[in-house]
């Protein structure tokens, strides 16, 4: 069972990512499709969606994601998938890859 705080806690973070051209928050604007954590691994997956697939800004929002994740004392490491994009695998390469 996932503890609904820690997706709350993600979501929070994620509220603080703005849309580089509208300046709001990606929760807002709905970029934000899924949350998933596995406690146990402190992990956490989310996929987010641009509202335009050829939105290049999507990599930024993407690794600011993940680094705004990974300061949470919950997570140790966050996966980012974007989806809906023409560059989808490339942007979820880049952004996962171990370092």
């Amino acid at each position: 069972m996932v503890d609904g705080n820690i997706k709350d806690e993600i979501q929070d973070k994620l509220s603080l990512i703005a849309d580089p051209h509208m300046g709001i928050s990606i929760v807002e604007m709905g970029l934000v499709r899924d949350i998933t954590v596995d406690e146990a691994n402190k992990t956490a997956k989310v996929v987010l969606s641009p509202t335009n697939p050829g939105c290049m800004s999507i990599a930024n929002v993407a690794m600011a994601s993940k680094l705004e994740i990974e300061k949470l004392d919950s997570i140790d490491k966050a996966e980012i998938e974007v989806i809906d994009h023409m560059m989808a695998d490339t942007i979820n390469e880049m952004v996962n890859k171990e370092e």
